[in-house]
């Protein structure tokens, strides 16, 4: 029961997220942004929607039960939640699962954005891998995390790229990592 209503409220929150990226993407498109690196998107779409059949499939035919660990996973799992959030709301109509560059507009530097260059991706990375674990769907956790590391390692250079020849965003992160916060030199 627990890990079907988890599943649903994940699955509503990844619809939602698309719907406000897809206004998000038409505000942008309107405004003179553009797509770039849209070959690879449909394998994260599939990564993604692999993952949940995965770990639908894995705890149900192995019928595994919620972890004695949950609760950890759990605050985990919050954390990132309160994380993305804050992501969203830092980018406000920038946000987007595309990559989506907008022409010399100085880059979102506020929120979680001050402390590090990607914080929705280390969001992914970590659903992706507490997830599974609080159903104990090891399987799903090690594949997942696997191929999203393969997916991050194709994205990640790409919107870099792009936002560095179109915006300020090498003078603005030059010294942020990438997931892990830091504190800004002076």
């Amino acid at each position: 029961m627990f890990f079907s209503l988890f599943i649903s409220l994940v699955i509503l929150q990844r619809l939602a997220e698309l719907g406000i990226a897809r206004k998000n993407e038409k505000w942008m498109k309107a405004n003179g942004g553009f797509e770039v690196g849209g070959e690879h998107y449909k394998y994260i779409v599939i990564v993604h929607i692999l993952f949940f059949m995965s770990l639908m499939m894995e705890v149900s035919f192995f019928n595994k039960a919620t972890s004695s660990q949950w609760i950890v996973f759990l605050f985990f799992f919050t954390l990132a939640q309160g994380l993305r959030v804050w992501s969203l709301l830092s980018l406000g109509k920038f946000w987007n699962t595309k990559i989506i560059i907008m022409p010399n507009v100085n880059i979102i530097s506020t929120g979680p954005y001050k402390f590090i260059r990607h914080p929705n991706y280390l969001v992914v990375v970590v659903e992706l891998l507490v997830i599974p674990l609080m159903f104990n769907a090891f399987l799903t956790a090690i594949i997942f995390t696997l191929l999203n590391m393969v997916v991050l390692s194709i994205r990640i250079p790409i919107e870099e790229n792009a936002l560095i020849r179109e915006t300020n965003y090498k003078a603005v992160f030059h010294q942020r990592a990438r997931f892990a916060p830091t504190r800004e030199r002076t």
